[in-house]
């Protein structure tokens, strides 16, 4: 696999990163995204990809289940760094379809170390979500449930994302707007989610 990504990458030399050298160049020295982009790192939601962005716009992070947790180190240096000093004027949470770490919240994880203290980040969208649909029965009423996980979920790590004070702050003074996208693998649509 390895020696197909050498292959890929003088593909790319030749075909985008030659023909477009002065812009590459530029982005040796510095980079001004406007975007800071959390989102899946499911492999089949490429941001740049599904938004049609060019190398340099967007600043991302991502992890499973696009989860904003609200006291991680990791996480709380990308977002200070991009609202600081890249100076980012919008912060998109993007969520997707069939998303792994959703179907997770349903399943005995017990014998995994890491990834259920991770998904119960979004335990409150699952949460939400049930007290508001009560039991689903029907094929059709649990792939609601599961579509309405996946959209609370997003609302749930902007909550978490304007935990922040920096974000707070920021928001408040209308330096960054925030916003929730959902792509859906199906379709490869991308909605904004309220």
């Amino acid at each position: 696999m390895i020696d197909s990504f050498i292959e890929g990458n003088k593909d790319f030399i030749e075909k985008d990163f030659e023909r477009k050298k002065d812009r590459y160049m530029q982005m040796t020295t510095s980079q001004h995204p406007t975007v800071l982009w959390i989102g899946c790192s499911d492999s089949r939601v490429n941001p740049e990809r599904i938004t049609h962005c060019r190398a340099g716009e967007l600043f991302t992070h991502r992890n499973i289940g696009n989860i904003v947790p609200t006291h991680d180190w990791n996480f709380a240096t990308v977002l200070e760094y991009a609202v600081k000093h890249l100076k980012v004027k919008d912060i998109v949470v993007c969520g997707h379809s069939d998303c792994g770490a959703l179907n997770a919240l349903d399943v005995d994880m017990s014998k995994d170390s890491y990834i259920p203290m991770w998904i119960n980040h979004a335990r409150e969208a699952q949460t939400r979500v049930d007290a508001k649909l009560g039991e689903c029965k029907t094929a059709e009423e649990k792939a609601k449930r599961k579509r309405e996980i996946e959209f609370e979920n997003i609302r749930v790590q902007i909550e978490h994302l304007r935990q922040y004070p920096l974000v707070y702050l920021a928001e408040e003074k209308k330096e960054i707007e925030v916003h929730g996208l959902f792509y859906d693998l199906a379709t490869g649509k991308l909605s904004k989610i309220v």
